[in-house]
């Protein structure tokens, strides 16, 4: 689904400023009067407030209207769900152009996104190395009211102190951890943690945060074999490199009695890879919804069969909170046709077919450019796609390490119901 573009038109030629006039000036202009009762500007003074920009301010205009118009002409919605668009510009351009730095005027465009309460649309800043950042090598998750370790970055302070996935981290410099401590580190600061073991026995570790790289996401794809010839299959995003390593698995394990895909915290990612990965768990094409664009054009879409493993086996879908996007798509499509009984927790429900454009400074802006419309005919926008087993998470759970879905999805591949059989 994604792509790039860039929107090169003349600066003062784009839609956002009016039929003439930019209509962002005159909300900057009155908002550095400093009184909203005073007189608009005519077009001769906004003329001349133009040519006395900084170079900042002219980079930050550049960038807004760059992503006003853009939206204004390719998202989904030409009513823009409601949200008056033009009044939108009025609103956050004054802002942008007073931003200080990138960080803030991106923050700015997309606090503007975010009044269109649609996911896939995001303003990106220019692509830079990631910079180490000061920190103790920690992994938390918030679980039943407890902060819990959930990886431990090797070669990191916390690694040489002796933390262990599972630990609860309890306090920090005998201040207790509530939902939304301050984890922010300077380097060469020291602290003083405390934190309880899977038996409960406490551990106070002194720490001193140095830069570390950021941490090294998990591997991407994983394969395994499980008792009773189940294959585990996992992979991070719907892209080229995945799916052809999704269908060379399949085809390796054609005879395997089932496999178990695991989509939790797969992102999603492009739509010919989602038709075909779609296409390797069906003998021929089958569809797996219904997009709309902006024109109202309706295209449906449907899964690519040529080159297929056509697995028969049992299937079982891992799916929470971090399965999004085509991978959601996924899940609802092999559910939809009972090809899979789909295990865990509700996906995020963030559906919406998108293009990337880059912005003027090298940053890139992601639009929703078609809408999305499920097998069932209603949207899973904001709703997500529930699993028909539905595993908790438990903090004894993350203490042990257990994986109470791969548990509960071995078990209903075991049992499969006549809405899970393979037809």
């Amino acid at each position: 689904m994604p792509a790039s573009k860039t929107d090169s038109r003349p600066f003062l030629g784009r839609l956002l400023f009016g039929r003439a006039i930019c209509l962002i000036a005159v909300g900057v202009l009155v908002l550095l009067a400093g009184c909203a009762t005073v007189p608009v500007p005519q077009a001769p003074e906004i003329a001349a407030r133009a040519t006395a920009l900084t170079p900042r301010e002219t980079t930050n205009l550049r960038v807004f209207d760059s992503a006003w118009s853009l939206v204004n002409r390719k998202f989904y919605d030409p009513k823009f769900r409601g949200v008056d668009w033009p009044a939108a510009a009025l609103t956050y351009g004054p802002r942008a152009l007073a931003a200080a730095d990138d960080k803030q005027l991106y923050g700015t465009i997309n606090a503007m996104l975010a009044e269109l309460k649609e996911s896939h649309n995001r303003a990106s800043l220019p692509e830079k190395p990631p910079e180490p950042r000061a920190r103790v090598g920690l992994a938390l998750g918030f679980t039943e009211d407890c902060w819990v370790v959930t990886g431990v970055q090797p070669s990191s302070p916390a690694e040489a102190a002796g933390v262990k996935k599972g630990w609860l981290f309890v306090a920090r410099n005998g201040q207790p951890l509530g939902e939304e401590p301050n984890f922010s580190l300077k380097e060469g600061e020291t602290v003083i943690d405390e934190y309880m073991d899977s038996q409960d026995q406490r551990h106070m570790l002194t720490m001193t945060a140095r830069l570390l790289p950021p941490a090294k996401p998990p591997e991407p794809r994983e394969a395994r074999q499980l008792a009773g010839g189940v294959w585990y299959l996992r992979f991070g995003k719907f892209d080229v490199e995945s799916r052809r390593w999704l269908s060379s698995q399949l085809k390796a394990h054609r005879a395997a009695p089932a496999v178990i895909v695991d989509l939790r915290a797969n992102t999603g990612g492009k739509l010919i890879s989602l038709a075909i990965t779609v296409g390797e768990f069906f003998p021929k094409s089958v569809n797996f919804g219904l997009s709309i664009d902006r024109d109202g054009g309706r295209h449906e879409r449907k899964s690519w069969p040529w080159g297929s493993a056509r697995y028969a086996g049992r299937v079982a879908v891992l799916v929470d909170e971090g399965t999004a996007s085509s991978a959601e798509i996924f899940a609802h499509a092999l559910q939809f046709h009972h090809r899979a009984v789909l295990v865990g927790r509700p996906t995020a429900g963030a559906v919406i077919g998108s293009l990337f454009y880059r912005l003027p400074d090298g940053g890139k802006l992601q639009v929703g450019v078609w809408n999305y419309y499920g097998l069932d005919g209603k949207r899973l926008e904001g709703v997500g796609v529930k699993p028909d087993v539905a595993v908790p998470v438990k903090l004894a759970d993350l203490r042990a390490g257990a994986d109470p879905d791969l548990a509960a999805a071995l078990v209903a591949l075991q049992n499969p119901t006549a809405e899970t059989k393979n037809r």
